[in-house]
């Protein structure tokens, strides 16, 4: 049956390369794309974490849900230590965070102030490159202030002009102190842009009382898929007041967005599909079809019903497998070029800022377990596309298939 599928493939060369091209062209577009959907979908994950948030961050238990000086981490230094031992995290930062007031000569403004190791944050997260004017913090454990354009706007200040600060240190006595205004970012994340500033964790640590003390732990992995593994590692060395939570659970909202468009992306492509789908089954029943003679032949001569569907399924494999050993190397090495080589569209981190995009690059994501049930998606359609063509030439016996016109 395999050689005389080859034939007919042979013979009917007009069929042989539609159903070539059609495959050819679905597998390497559905490689493609769902890489690029994948890679944008990770790209916009990596610019979140490179604003602020941290793949693994470890909080004392309660301090997410009710929060206050009650529950900090008060003994950084040993659950750093412990830190150190472990395999996949690159790098680590403890951060202080309070909320106070603000207040310039001429307005007042409620906002969190964050106390931070600088040259840390800078291995963290893009902070430092979010810059507008001024400075970034230099470490110098000073009152310098890093804080947000839209903030600075509310406060009408500028560089160099002094901000005062009332708060409630860590043992809850009152905190004030003069800041000095050393630097402006923007994110495009208004929220996060009109409420934020930075302080030298160790000039902040003086003010509100909280040397070896945290809010939290931030920290940055070498690889963000390893972050379960990594987590897991974590609690297991931490205390059973201390707990370990992953970027799946501190940007839950944005990991069910992404979800709700991987959704929205799958049910458009599958739309394509079923286009292709129903184009591949008509053309091959027309061909089948008009082929009802030579099956009748075929059957006269001995071939059972099972023979005639082993045939077609031939014709089907083979031209498949053409198409597939194809698309597949030359979808693989495009996804594998452009996740290395990101396409570039200038200005588009300027434009979708306020989506937490802060970079122009769309990379793609390359990985062969997708590739791999992408081509078994194609495989799976063209072998449906041959059901009822097989069934339709079979309702024939070979006397009526015989004398069909």
């Amino acid at each position: 049956m395999f050689h005389l599928a080859l034939k007919n493939i042979l013979f009917y060369k007009g069929r042989s390369i539609a159903t070539l091209v059609l495959t050819f062209l679905s597998a390497l577009f559905f490689i493609v794309y769902v890489s690029m959907m994948d890679g944008s979908h990770n790209a916009m994950l990596q610019n979140s974490l490179k604003i602020y948030t941290g793949a693994i961050e470890i909080y004392k238990k309660g301090y997410r849900d009710i929060g206050g000086n009650e529950y900090l981490l008060n003994d950084v230094e040993s659950i750093t230590q412990k830190l150190d031992k472990i395999e996949g995290i690159e790098a680590y930062s403890p951060r202080y965070e309070t909320y106070g007031l603000l207040s310039s000569k001429e307005q007042s403004t409620a906002s969190m102030v964050v106390g931070i190791d600088p040259k840390k944050e800078q291995q963290l997260n893009e902070l430092s490159s979010a810059l507008v004017e001024g400075k970034y913090l230099d470490g110098t454990n000073n009152n310098c202030l890093y804080s947000g354009v839209d903030l600075v706007s509310k406060l009408k200040v500028k560089l160099g002009n002094e901000i005062a600060f009332i708060g409630s240190a860590s043992d809850n006595s009152f905190a004030a102190d003069i800041f000095k205004l050393c630097g402006i970012f923007k994110t495009g994340l208004f929220e996060f842009d009109a409420s934020s500033s930075f302080v030298d964790k160790n000039y902040l640590d003086t003010l509100m009382y909280t040397q070896n003390k945290a809010s939290y732990i931030t920290l940055k992995l070498d690889d963000i898929n390893d972050a379960d593994k990594v987590n897991k590692d974590i609690n297991s060395i931490l205390d059973n007041e201390v707990e370990s939570l992953t970027w799946k659970t501190l940007m839950s909202s944005m990991v069910e967005l992404l979800e709700v468009d991987s959704i929205f992306g799958y049910v458009s492509l599958s739309l394509f599909f079923v286009v292709i789908f129903f184009v591949i089954m008509i053309y091959g029943f027309i061909n089948v079809s008009s082929r009802t003679k030579e099956f009748g032949v075929l059957r006269s001569i001995g071939l059972s019903r099972g023979n005639i569907r082993k045939l077609l399924f031939y014709e089907i494999f083979i031209l498949s497998s053409i198409a597939i050993l194809l698309a597949t190397p030359i979808g693989a090495y495009i996804t594998y070029y452009y996740s290395l080589n990101p396409i570039i569209i200038e200005g588009i981190a300027e434009t979708y800022k306020q989506y937490g995009i802060v970079s122009d690059e769309m990379p793609f994501s390359f990985d062969m377990f997708t590739i791999s049930w992408n081509v078994l998606v194609i495989y799976g359609l063209n072998f449906l596309s041959i059901l009822y063509p097989m069934v339709y030439i079979n309702s024939f016996n070979p006397i009526e298939a015989m004398g069909h016109v």
